[in-house]
């Protein structure tokens, strides 16, 4: 019972039942392996009459606006043949919509653009049904390979033919249960057969073939005489099958046996049998053998020739049946035929009677609408667009100027005559000097030149209409061709390709332009002639013939003005697209390629021009040292009056009786003089500086010329080195407490605050301070407020001491600020930050500082932190076994330098790491390590990104680089 109640509540809800009654069908669509759609054989003739009439009215139909209404019928362009069809619309996304064919049954998804809609009176009701097998349910789930196995199967049994359905019911949904037959076959059954399908009716389990006693009591195969040929129900019957009888001589020998025994029966039973058996010899028993065997062959043959003569009543059974339904698809075809020669009949007359001025008006707004367009569609398509594109970027294109060639080899000889300058060494120099005036001379002709030609040049005006194609090409095919090909299939023959389709198409175009302007000028001469010949008032005649043939000419003029206001409509194919898509990449590239040429052409023209500017001054001198010799001798007697001034001082402030306003005016002159003096030092660097543009540029002779300036010392040194500075001129003050590894002082100098730092060099160390000094510098320039800057470098005249001068910064290093004000955590973050920044200058510069701590660390405002410069006269692998790399209880050398490996930038991000770590925690005890040789952090409790972080920079091997670092989640929500 429960099984029974299970099975009802799969059953689909019925609206109806209708008796049994048979229709001949045409399958339009197949579902799946038990429903389909069909149209019923006699509405053949009204779906060929809807056909005819959407294929007039829907090309010039309004197009589908706003949303779509879901029980009205619409007009869709079917995307497999380009016909029109009536369907129902679902809204889609991305303007698409999900259209479903009711005269048909199939659907599809279609833009908004293949939709029309339709008038009333195609509003009529769909012309096919949805038909189901009765009693049947899929036997697997919707999406199974096995369903669409059975919806194959069902389809190469089914679609296009003509079926004998019997409806049995009909559900809420509007599907119709059915038994079909094709011929003699039921389909239904071959479904279930092949277990495409499963038996459903209530109190039935589930089989996969249904017995026969249940299908007669569930009327699943109808009831009804067998043998009734014209039945729809008949099913071909089998013949019985009768077995040969008994072989002859067996049947006489047991008669024999039997009359003997009955004639000689007596009481003694083993005396008659064992007579008998003395009577039967082996002769006989062979040949009863025999007989057996002939009789079982004989038997096996009759079987054979039954089973054949079975198969041949089943063959011609079929046949008879395949003829009855030839024959109804036959009359059906016929009647069609028939009713359709009487409807042409009855139009015939309606068309004359009533339908000559709607005729007539449709085809003049046909018209019109060719007008419109011919109008308005001179450019409309990407194809036009692209070919006037190409016209105007191959035929006003600019080259490189004819002159262009010839300044390159006066720059080329230019530049030679400069390198020999530079190399020169012996005293052909004046010589060298001649020939690089000859060649400048050379240059600055091919310079003019060069001028006047491309003066000329619409470069601005070019660029701009360049840029304008560009824009205008990019955004008309990426909106309208969004499914271009790659630019690497671009051939050397696009444009030719795309010229020659180009030329079809307009070819095409004009000859439908041409058979319409044909038409419709027969149309109109067929009009003069109608006026003419009802015309009582015209002498000329007009014969008969010339006012006939209306329909004719009606029909060809409304073929032409169709295909004409549909041509354009249709879209490019593949072959089509792959052309456009060639010749546009191809334009693109030649865009590109000029606007490359033009820039290049400014960008010369430019750099010529202010080549011809500097020279302007130098065209008939040479440039000389003399105001920077003329600084040097004021230098140096200022430095003398100083000296002087400062002993002057001394012996005053020495004497028995002190003249202190004497004291006071000679400090006053002191300061005068050392004001000046430092002016002229300024003053000297400006003039070092332009002799090493013009040394670097078009004068390296002055280097030769001028040897006492030592012009090469100061460009190696990139103007750090500054000669002309002495210790003793500067009011210095020490620096006590921070001058315990080295002096330190505190001065002014040219109005700024500075320390002086002095080292103790020979003269290898020398060269080596100068060298580092000099690769700090580079990479300090790069980011300048990354780092400190170093403002000049000298040299003790007195003492083996050099001096590097920086600025003073009056909050102190990172030590002094933790030990005075400790930092919070938002202003830790701010300053390593900015630490983080320096040291990634440093090492995109291939510099390891190898000296980050606590002192070389400073804070500028609580808010940014910058790495201090280092000891230059030491070597890396010095600067980091240095004692004070530790922070607190904090050991700041990486566990690798402890291994005797040298210091790289690795190792300077386990320093920061370290930094890190004394600031979140000053009282970190260490050194518990885990098992990654790193402090273990857990106990302090730290941020999850913090503690991250410092986990990724102190481990022994993978640390993170300093741009990882500024990637890193605890730096990254700093600066947001």
């Amino acid at each position: 019972m429960a099984q029974c109640c299970e099975t009802e509540l799969e059953q689909p809800k019925f609206l109806s039942r209708s008796n049994d009654s048979v229709d001949l069908v045409v399958v339009t669509h197949v579902v799946d392996a038990i429903t389909f759609w069909a149209q019923n054989v006699t509405e053949d003739k009204e779906a060929e009459k809807v056909d005819t009439i959407l294929s007039e009215k829907c090309p010039t139909a309004p197009r589908l606006t706003g949303q779509p209404i879901s029980h009205k019928f619409y007009g869709a362009c079917y995307s497999e043949d380009r016909c029109w069809y009536r369907c129902k619309v679902q809204p889609q996304v991305d303007e698409k919509f999900h259209v479903s064919y009711v005269d048909y049954g199939n659907s599809e998804v279609v833009r908004r653009s293949d939709i029309v809609e339709l008038p009333d009176d195609l509003q009529f009701p769909a012309l096919a049904n949805k038909y189901k097998f009765w009693g049947c349910h899929l036997s697997s789930e919707q999406d199974s390979q096995h369903n669409s196995q059975g919806k194959s199967f069902l389809h190469n049994l089914v679609y296009g033919k003509k079926l004998r359905i019997s409806k049995k019911s009909v559900c809420f949904d509007g599907t119709i249960l059915v038994q079909a037959f094709q011929g003699s076959y039921d389909i239904g059954e071959e479904v279930l057969r092949f277990k495409f399908g499963k038996l459903s009716l209530p109190g039935i389990k589930e089989s996969p073939f249904p017995p026969k006693c249940l299908l007669k009591q569930t009327s699943l195969w109808p009831q009804g005489d067998r043998d009734n040929s014209d039945s729809l129900e008949c099913m071909p019957k089998l013949r019985p099958v009768f077995t040969n009888p008994k072989p002859q001589g067996l049947m006489e020998h047991n008669a024999a046996e039997r009359e003997l025994t009955e004639e000689h029966q007596t009481p003694n039973t083993e005396v008659v049998i064992q007579q008998l058996c003395s009577q039967i010899t082996e002769q006989m028993l062979n040949e009863v053998k025999s007989e057996l065997q002939i009789a079982r062959e004989e038997l096996e043959k009759k079987t054979k020739e039954v089973a054949n003569l079975e198969e041949e009543k089943r063959g011609i059974q079929k046949y008879a049946d395949d003829i009855e339904h030839q024959l109804m698809e036959t009359r059906c075809e016929l009647q069609k035929k028939l009713e359709v020669c009487q409807m042409k009949d009855k139009c015939v007359d309606v068309c004359w009677n009533s339908l000559v001025g709607d005729r007539f008006s449709q085809l003049a707004q046909k018209v019109e609408a060719v007008k419109k367009h011919r109008a308005t569609n001179a450019c409309s398509t990407s194809g036009e667009h692209l070919y006037e594109s190409i016209t105007v970027v191959l035929n006003n294109q600019i080259n490189m100027p004819i002159t262009s060639e010839k300044l390159e080899m006066a720059w080329e000889d230019y530049k030679q005559a400069l390198k020999k300058l530079r190399d020169c060494q012996s005293g052909a120099l004046e010589d060298l000097v001649k020939i690089r005036n000859q060649t400048r001379g050379v240059l600055l002709t091919a310079i003019n030149d060069f001028f006047l030609e491309v003066d000329i040049l619409p470069i601005a005006e070019r660029l701009e209409t360049l840029k304008e194609v560009s824009s205008s090409l990019k955004a008309v095919f990426t909106l309208d061709n969004t499914e271009l090909f790659p630019a690497d299939d671009v051939e050397d023959q696009s444009f030719e390709k795309f010229c020659e389709w180009k030329n079809q198409k307009d070819e095409k175009s004009k000859n439908v332009q041409e058979a319409t302007d044909k038409a419709l000028c027969a149309l109109s001469d067929w009009g003069d002639n109608i006026r003419k010949f009802f015309c009582l008032m015209e002498k000329s005649a007009v014969p008969l013939e010339a006012v006939e043939g209306i329909d004719d000419i009606l029909k060809q003029v409304e073929c032409d003005v169709y295909e004409e206001l549909t041509i354009h409509l249709f879209e490019p194919d593949g072959q089509e697209m792959k052309v456009m898509s060639n010749a546009f990449h191809k334009v693109m590239q030649h865009i590109q390629k000029e606007q490359h040429l033009l820039f290049d052409i400014r960008r010369k023209y430019e750099m010529n021009k202010k080549f011809t500017q500097d020279m302007l001054q130098w065209q008939n001198s040479t440039p000389k040292a003399d105001e920077l010799l003329c600084i040097k001798k004021r230098i140096k007697s200022l430095r003398s009056q100083l000296r002087w001034k400062l002993v002057e001082v001394g012996c005053l402030e020495e004497a028995d009786e002190m003249d202190l306003p004497e004291i006071l005016k000679k400090k006053e002159e002191i300061a005068e003089t050392r004001n000046a003096l430092f002016q002229e030092i300024r003053q000297e660097k400006v003039e070092y500086t332009k002799l090493c543009e013009l040394v670097k540029g078009c004068f390296p002779e002055l280097v030769q010329l001028y040897p006492e300036v030592e012009i090469n010392s100061y460009m190696s040194s990139e103007g750090l080195l500054m000669n002309s500075l002495e210790r003793d001129i500067f009011d210095a003050e020490p620096m006590r407490e921070l001058s315990g590894r080295r002096p330190l002082v505190c001065t002014d100098f040219q109005s700024q605050k500075v320390v002086l730092k002095g080292y103790s060099v020979d003269e290898e160390s020398e060269v080596r301070m100068l060298e580092q000094a000099v690769q700090y510098h580079r990479a300090q320039r790069q980011k300048p407020s990354s780092a400190v800057p170093l403002l000049g470098i000298f040299f003790g005249k007195s003492d083996p001491l050099a001096y590097i001068m920086v600025p003073y910064f009056s909050t102190g290093s990172l030590r002094i600020v933790q030990k005075i004000d400790p930092l919070i955590p938002s202003e830790i973050g701010k300053v390593m930050r900015g630490v983080l920044e320096g040291l990634q200058s440093l090492h995109e510069a291939d510099i390891t500082h190898a000296s980050l701590n606590p002192n070389n660390v400073f804070v500028l405002s609580r808010e940014h932190g910058i790495v201090g410069d280092y000891d230059f006269t030491k070597t890396p692998a010095h600067r980091a076994v240095d004692s004070g790399m530790v922070a607190g209880s904090v050991c700041l050398m990486a566990p690798e330098l402890k291994r005797g490996q040298l210091p790289s930038p690795a190792s300077d991000m386990y320093a920061f790491g370290g930094l890190m770590l004394w600031l979140y925690a000053p009282d970190f005890s260490g050194p518990v390590v885990n098992e990654q040789q790193a402090p273990e952090l857990t106990p302090l409790q730290l941020e999850d990104k913090l503690q991250s972080l410092l986990s990724k920079l102190m481990v022994c091997s993978g640390r993170l680089s300093s741009l990882e670092a500024l990637d890193d989640d605890y730096f990254q929500t700093l600066q947001n």
